[in-house]
């Protein structure tokens, strides 16, 4: 075998080995909040990635998702994530381990204590990636709850090192094998054509050898890894999809609990349980860990009274601001799940502004998340819309861990890119800044597009009224805070017909829409288009998402 064949062979074995390391990363993360190092490595990477590239990578990974059925975006897309980052990983083992290869190739081995190649080149490795982790967990969260930053450490030394000595024990084996066949070749050599015939049988030998020795460190890999993953999923809290029927929203007390038109079966929930609401943030994995006994918001700048508050405060405090709000992502697909409707509960930011009293050259606000996002707000902005807020709680409990926990803002009419999450500091400034996701070629302004979405067409519920047998056609029309006016169903191109529209939960939320069509057997193209509440027509154009938001006109087909 050549030099650049062996460290091939040396770096897929290592990277092989890798794996049931990663599923051990990841394991570690489920039973005690032990950094997964993958994801905090992807997540280091990501800030130098090209926008477009990342944008490419969201869209290629969405439409997989979207054509192989693989379920909600939101939560597919996240478990993509880990495996890319576990993948990353595992391709950085590999290089490392062609390193324990080369080593032990110039025969140092021999001439140093048992193990300590791989122990050593482990450690090598692992330190920058320990110091790549304790910074991605820590550098913009000073409110960090989990394992001390001590124990992340040896943790992760502790995992890599041993990767390292397992690494050079079977690179070693390998290396003796493949060393051992060699000096079988040379006896074997006795004539130029018995010559001939040994070499090609010892060469099928070699490779025969490589490959069963590649088969059994590669299945106890997908062995040990399944088992780590496995056991991995088991053990951490997932939040499970909730059906809607099985959930009592009667606590909540819905304004519009008499509204005249009653949704089409099958019309998602008029409002999303926590369970199913999306997430999307910039997080590979877990989202920041915050102590909220100990977290503080700051807020300080060009203001006359800089400040800190509390979780506590924050509640009691100032009066408690309740709305009922739609927020959707800028990436979500037309008819796409990257949308829910909530009850938000908080502080009206105009209340903060009363307290910190701004100072006249200041025109907006920077706000700093826990997770290293950041995001601008115009000042005149808050000041002219009370229902701007800091909010702490969705559905009357306080926010869960994953959709920002303690605290998030709401910015009526504007997508969830300029929303966001753990927010840790407000800063008062003199100029407006691009923030995370405009500096990757994303809208500056965000503002929600006007769209509409068939949910529906409920032939299981058909019924007859006046000798016509009528199928309920329903679903959703959303144009943030401007409202809905109008809604209209097509079918099978002929002329737009107006359905109902159910009264919202608030101005800030999706509005139902029902339409009951008269039947008729055969396929059929059903289409949907809506209004916003100035009487706008949604944009009919089909437009990808980056960088202002999906518009077109959303369309199902069945046969009846």
């Amino acid at each position: 075998m050549n030099t650049k064949t062996q460290h091939v062979w040396n770096g897929l074995l290592a990277a092989l080995i890798g794996l049931p390391f990663a599923a051990l990363f990841y394991l570690g993360e489920s039973i005690a909040n032990l950094p997964f190092l993958p994801a905090d490595f992807m997540n280091w990477i990501i800030p130098f990635v090209p926008g477009d590239l990342i944008t490419f990578g969201i869209n290629t990974m969405v439409d997989i998702i979207i054509a192989l059925g693989l379920g909600r975006e939101d939560v597919v897309a996240k478990l993509f994530e880990s495996l890319m980052a576990s993948a990353i990983f595992v391709g950085i083992l590999g290089i490392g381990g062609t390193f324990v290869g080369r080593v032990l190739s110039l025969k140092l081995s021999a001439k140093l204590p048992n193990l300590s190649i791989g122990l050593v080149i482990g450690v090598l490795i692992a330190i920058p990636l320990a110091i790549i982790s304790n910074d991605q967990l820590t550098g913009d969260n000073p409110f960090y709850d989990g394992p001390s930053l001590s124990i992340r450490t040896l943790w992760i030394l502790g995992v890599i090192a041993l990767w390292g000595m397992i690494t050079q024990i079977i690179l070693q084996t390998a290396n003796q094998t493949a060393e051992a066949t060699s000096r079988n070749e040379d006896t074997q050599k006795q004539s130029t054509e018995i010559e001939n015939i040994s070499e090609a049988r010892s060469q099928k030998v070699t490779a025969i050898n490589r490959r069963k020795f590649l088969v059994q460190v590669g299945g106890t890999s997908a062995v040990l890894t399944i088992i780590g993953a496995g056991l991995g999923e088991l053990l951490r809290e997932n939040e499970t999809i909730v059906a809607a029927d099985q959930v009592d929203f009667s606590f909540l007390n819905f304004p519009n609990a008499n509204a005249r038109v009653i949704p089409a079966p099958g019309t998602r929930p008029e409002y999303t349980p926590i369970d199913n609401h999306y997430r999307i943030d910039i997080n590979s994995a877990n989202p920041p860990s915050i102590d909220g006994e100990a977290w503080r918001l700051t807020l300080k700048g060009l203001i006359e009274n800089p400040t800190t508050y509390s979780l506590q405060q924050l509640q009691e405090d100032f009066t408690p601001l309740n709305q009922y709000v739609t927020i959707s992502c800028i990436s979500n697909r037309i008819g796409g799940s990257l949308i829910g409707t909530t009850g938000w509960t908080g502080v009206s930011m105009q209340d903060i502004l009363r307290e910190v009293r701004p100072l006249p050259e200041a025109t907006h606000i920077k706000i700093t998340s826990a997770d290293g996002f950041w995001e601008y707000v115009d000042l005149d902005l808050v000041r002219e819309d009370q229902r701007i807020m800091l909010c702490y709680a969705w559905n009357e409990e306080l926010l869960r861990v994953k959709h920002g926990f303690p605290l998030r803002i709401y910015i009526p009419d504007r997508y969830g890119m300029k929303q966001p999450k753990w927010i840790t500091e407000l800063e008062f400034v003199d100029s407006w800044g691009r923030g995370y996701w405009v500096e990757r070629g994303w809208s500056a302004e965000a503002i929600v597009q006007t769209t509409s979405v068939i949910d529906t067409v409920a032939v299981e519920a058909a019924y007859e009224q006046n000798g016509q047998t009528l199928i309920p056609i329903g679903g959703i029309a959303y144009a943030g805070a401007r409202g809905i006016s109008k809604v209209e169903v097509r079918i099978d191109e002929g002329e737009w017909q107006t359905a109902e529209l159910r009264q919202p939960l608030s101005p800030l939320t999706w509005v139902i829409w029902r339409y009951d069509w008269p039947m008729q057997s055969g396929e059929h193209t059903f289409e949907v288009r809506c209004y916003d509440g100035e009487g706008t027509l949604q944009i009919e154009e089909t437009r990808p998402n980056k960088p202002n938001g999906a518009t077109g006109i959303h369309s199902f087909s069945t046969t009846i």
